[in-house]
C-alpha cells in the first residue's frame, strides 16, 4: 500500500481529520482511524481528487462511499472497544468497515450487491484489511454468528429491523439510520435486557435506502 499512499494523500487526510474535529468529532480513535485509512483507493479513479473533500461519492451498484464526517459520526456513536465483535450492515466500499477495523473491532460485513462483495472481498485484503465478508440480505443480519457487541448499518431503513435487534448482546448497541428515502436520523439502540431497548435519536442524515433481499450480477 505504501506506493499508493503518498505524504500528500496523509497531508490531505490530516487536513480531513483537523476538519472532522470542527465538526465536534471527540473520539480520537475515530479520528486517529480516519487519519489512518487511505480514502482515495477506496474511490473510482475520476474521483480521486475528491477523496478527502468531506462529501459522499458514487462507488457503482447505485451506492456511495459515505461522507467521511457521517462515518466519524457512526463510529463515535458505536463506543468501540477493542476487540469488539461488530456485524457491519451494508459494506460498499469497504471503507468504514477498515475504518472500524482500524479502530481493533472485529468487523463481520455483509453485503447485498453481489457486484460490491466480489470487489470488495479481494480490495481489502489487498490493502491490509481483512474483515468476515458475506453476500446476503443485511435486513436478516448474520444469525449465526449473533450476539454481536455493536451493529451498524450504513443505509436508511424505515424502522429498525427486528432480527437485528434480535442479534445484539445485553448491553450492545446498534447505530441505524431510521426514515424515508430522503432523509432519516441517526438512531443508537441499546439493549438493556433479553426483552427490553432503549433508543436514542443523533440528528438528521441522508443515505440511500436499505433494500431487502440479496442481488445477483
Amino acid at each position: 500500500m505504501e506506493q499508493n499512499d503518498t505524504l500528500l494523500h496523509r497531508g490531505l487526510r490530516k487536513r480531513l481529520v483537523d476538519g472532522l474535529k470542527i465538526k465536534g468529532i471527540r473520539d480520537e480513535r475515530v479520528l486517529e482511524a480516519i487519519g489512518r485509512v487511505p480514502r482515495h483507493l477506496f474511490m473510482e479513479s475520476g474521483f480521486l481528487n475528491f477523496a478527502y473533500k468531506d462529501q459522499a461519492f458514487p462507488i457503482g451498484a447505485g451506492q456511495t462511499i459515505s461522507q467521511p464526517y457521517t462515518v466519524a459520526v457512526q463510529s463515535q456513536l458505536l463506543e468501540i472497544e477493542k476487540n469488539d465483535k461488530v456485524l457491519e450492515v451494508g459494506t460498499g466500499s469497504g471503507y468504514q468497515a477498515a475504518v472500524l477495523l482500524e479502530m481493533g473491532a472485529r468487523v463481520f460485513t455483509i453485503e447485498r450487491q453481489k457486484e460490491l462483495y466480489v470487489k470488495v472481498q479481494k480490495f481489502l485484503p489487498s490493502i491490509g484489511y481483512s474483515p468476515a465478508c458475506f453476500f446476503g440480505d443485511g435486513y436478516k443480519g448474520l444469525p449465526s454468528f449473533a450476539p454481536f457487541d455493536k451493529i451498524i448499518v450504513t443505509a436508511g431503513a424505515p424502522a429498525v429491523p427486528a432480527d437485528l435487534k434480535n442479534q445484539l448482546r445485553v448491553g450492545g448497541r446498534m447505530v441505524i439510520p431510521v426514515g424515508d428515502n430522503n432523509k432519516q436520523e441517526m438512531n443508537v439502540v441499546v439493549r438493556v435486557s433479553e426483552d427490553e431497548f432503549k433508543t436514542e435519536k443523533h440528528g438528521r442524515f441522508m443515505f440511500v435506502p436499505l433494500l431487502k433481499g440479496t442481488v445477483n450480477f
